[in-house]
């Protein structure tokens, strides 16, 4: 899709992207269409009950993320894709794949692909 550098809008899709969690979170919903707190909290085990809890909200408020509170006690919450959050498969896809190759031509180069280089 060619578009004129001024009508770019690829920053309105990264704001609701960028974030040191967020597409943790999104790749662990891919895998697991549904999954509860404590599931990505086990499956992420360096965050933060705080900072999970503050990427889901915003990755619900870019409904991207749709959260299912039951009426049980204690109360159960479960978290999915939305139908908008699952558009999203194949562009996380595509950057999976690019970062690959991204980081094979860094290490070509004789860089490590970390970025700190």
């Amino acid at each position: 899709m060619a578009f004129e550098p001024v009508d770019c809008r690829i920053d309105a899709g990264l704001d609701s992207l960028l974030g040191k969690w967020k597409i943790p979170v999104l790749i662990q919903l891919r895998a697991t269409p549904v999954l509860r707190f404590s599931d990505l909290q086990r499956a992420l085990p360096d965050v933060t009950k705080k900072m999970l809890t503050q990427t889901l909200r915003e990755l619900a408020a870019d409904d991207l993320v749709q959260r299912t509170v039951y009426p049980t006690v204690p109360p159960k919450v479960e978290y999915r894709l939305t139908a908008h959050g699952q558009e999203l498969i194949p562009t996380l896809d595509a950057l999976h794949a690019w970062g690959i190759q991204h980081r094979a031509h860094l290490q070509a180069l004789g860089q490590h692909g970390t970025g700190a280089e």
